[in-house]
C-alpha cells in the first residue's frame, strides 16, 4: 500500500461525487488503507490537499485503534504525527489522530510532551495538548486534563480556547468536583467560549453561577 495508491483511489472515488468529497469516504479508505507503511503514510501528511492530510491522519488513528498493531508501529505513529505537526493545521485534523496516536501512546509513558505541546507557539500543537487527553479520561484518568487546562486557561487562540472547555466537560462527567473545583479557581478568567464550553452538562441553576463569576470577561 502506498500513498499514490491511496490518492488514485480517493480520486476514483471523487468522480462519484458532483461537490466537495464528504469526510465520510476518506475515513472510509483511510480504514482500508491501515496498514501502509508509517512511511507512506507520512508522504500523505506532507500533501497540499487537505483530504489527503485528512486521509493520512485518519490512517494513524486507525492503526492506534487497532489491537493488532504493535508497539513499534504505534510509536512510528506518534512520531509521524508530532514530527510533521506543521502539517497537522486544523482543528478537525487535530481532532481526527491526537485522543488515540498521541494519548494512546503516552497513556503508560512520560506524559512531559503533552505538557511541552501545551506551552508551544503554536496553536493547533496546544489544542492537540488538551485533546489527546481524551484518551486518559476513557480511562478515568483525569488529572492531565486539568492540570493541561491550567496552562491553557487564558489562551487567546478560539481553537484551544473551544477544546478546553470541551475536554474539561468531558473529564466533569466522570468527576463533577473535580470539574468544579477547577471552575471555582478559573471560571473568572476564562475565555466566554470556554465556560460555556464547560458548563453545557450542567443543571440550569449551576450554569448561572458559573456564567455570573465570569461575567465580567468579554463576550
Amino acid at each position: 500500500m502506498t500513498a499514490k495508491e491511496f490518492i488514485d483511489t480517493l480520486k476514483d472515488i471523487g468522480q462519484q461525487y458532483s461537490g466537495v468529497l464528504p469526510k465520510r469516504e476518506v475515513f472510509y479508505l483511510a480504514k482500508d488503507f491501515q496498514l501502509m507503511p508509517v512511511a507512506e503514510v507520512v508522504k500523505l501528511l506532507r500533501d497540499e490537499n487537505y483530504d489527503h492530510r485528512l486521509g493520512a491522519v485518519s490512517i494513524l488513528d486507525w492503526k492506534a485503534r487497532n489491537k493488532k498493531t504493535l508497539e513499534g508501529e504505534r510509536r512510528d505513529a506518534y512520531l509521524a504525527y508530532i514530527e510533521n505537526h506543521k502539517y497537522i493545521d486544523n482543528w478537525g485534523l487535530v481532532d481526527r489522530a491526537a485522543p488515540y496516536v498521541v494519548g494512546g501512546y503516552l497513556f503508560d509513558k512520560d506524559r512531559t510532551p503533552l505538557y511541552n505541546l501545551a506551552k508551544s507557539p503554536n496553536p493547533m500543537e496546544r489544542r492537540t495538548a488538551i485533546v489527546s487527553t481524551y484518551y486518559f479520561i476513557r480511562k478515568n484518568e483525569l488529572d492531565d486534563t486539568f492540570k493541561i487546562a491550567e496552562i491553557l486557561a487564558n489562551d487567546s487562540d478560539e481553537f484551544v480556547q473551544k477544546a478546553v472547555g470541551s475536554w474539561i466537560r468531558e473529564a466533569g462527567k466522570r468527576d463533577e468536583n473535580k470539574l468544579k473545583g477547577f471552575l471555582d479557581e478559573y471560571a473568572p478568567t476564562l475565555a466566554r467560549v470556554t465556560l460555556r464550553y464547560a458548563i453545557e452538562k450542567f443543571s440550569p441553576e449551576t450554569r448561572k453561577h458559573y456564567l455570573g463569576l465570569g461575567k465580567n470577561k468579554s463576550q
